[in-house]
């Protein structure tokens, strides 16, 4: 089933000495994932795990979507679970004293219907009209206090703005899938690392981005953001789509894949990294990837069937 969508990223170093967070989305003509990385300070090389959980992601979709997923919510789960092996093999073979970790958000559309796992404290909010539908809850000991809070006090000890999970940890990651959830036309969904959150409220979020098109929301949030963090602020990043009705006329805005042929496949997700580092791409770089991509696609949009 071809899907009509607007999408729009932005990603901000913030008072941070590096950006270590990734954003990307990749499609076929009847599937897309839309996912986004943080990759966590205090252990190593957090840009490299936020980087390798997003293209093991991208990997495994560009394999198994053809041009649809079997079951999308069970490639979500074994796609995240995969980039955590995958984090946990790169300590290995370099003998890494400690595993560059990373939370990862992931949103999987299909037949009009919306799936999303997360691990971790990068979000996904779901806006129908001025409406938050649903928001994930963050893997930390705040959201867990809060969520048992009637049932047993959490130990004033803890520091609650801790994760209690991520990938790259000793343990099994925690995960937390939903869906399906169906999709209406002007539905959003964005999703988000806590260095948009932290600072801006949820209710700010949601009034933004409903009340402004993608390419001025998404921007204007990061700013707020950025504003509200001060000169200490962390890395912001916030990639946001728009489901469209596919029969809306010719000239509409955003992606349309009803032309794409079967074994198309588009990603702004970087597609290979070398036994180092990825190259930590710049804000213009990223914008132009983007941009070459949705060029190629309209052209091929345009060429007659």
């Amino acid at each position: 089933m071809a899907m009509r969508f607007s999408v729009f990223q932005v990603s901000r170093k913030g008072g941070r000495e590096k950006n270590e967070d990734r954003m990307g989305y990749c499609y076929t003509r009847d599937a897309g994932l839309f996912a986004l990385a943080d990759g966590m300070g205090g252990h190593p090389e957090g840009e490299v795990a936020s980087q390798m959980a997003l293209q093991t992601l991208a990997s495994l979709f560009q394999t198994e979507a053809k041009p649809a997923l079997r079951n999308p919510a069970r490639f979500l789960q074994d796609g995240i679970q995969a980039a955590h092996h995958a984090l946990l093999r790169y300590a290995t073979e370099r003998a890494m004293v400690d595993t560059p970790r990373t939370t990862i958000v992931a949103c999987v559309i299909q037949s009009g219907m919306a799936y999303w796992a997360h691990c971790g404290d990068s979000r996904l909010y779901l806006v129908r009209g001025r409406n938050l539908v649903v928001r994930t809850r963050d893997h930390s000991y705040t959201e867990l206090q809060q969520a048992l809070s009637h049932v047993v006090p959490l130990d004033a000890r803890y520091n609650r703005s801790v994760l209690f999970t991520c990938l790259g940890s000793p343990g099994k990651p925690v995960v937390d899938i939903v869906g399906p959830v169906p999709l209406y036309a002007r539905d959003r969904i964005l999703v988000c690392s806590d260095g948009l959150w932290s600072v801006v409220t949820d209710a700010t979020i949601v009034d933004v981005l409903s009340s402004r098109p993608l390419a001025e929301a998404v921007p204007d949030l990061v700013e707020q953001a950025l504003r509200n963090g001060g000169p200490h602020g962390d890395n912001v990043t916030v990639l946001s789509l728009e489901w469209e009705e596919l029969a809306e006329q010719e000239g509409a805005s955003g992606i349309s894949t009803q032309t794409l042929s079967e074994d198309v496949f588009a990603s702004t997700i970087q597609a290979t990294m070398a036994d180092t580092a990825p190259i930590d791409l710049d804000e213009a770089e990223i914008e132009r990837s983007i941009r070459e991509i949705n060029e190629a696609i309209q052209r091929a949009a345009r060429k007659p069937r």
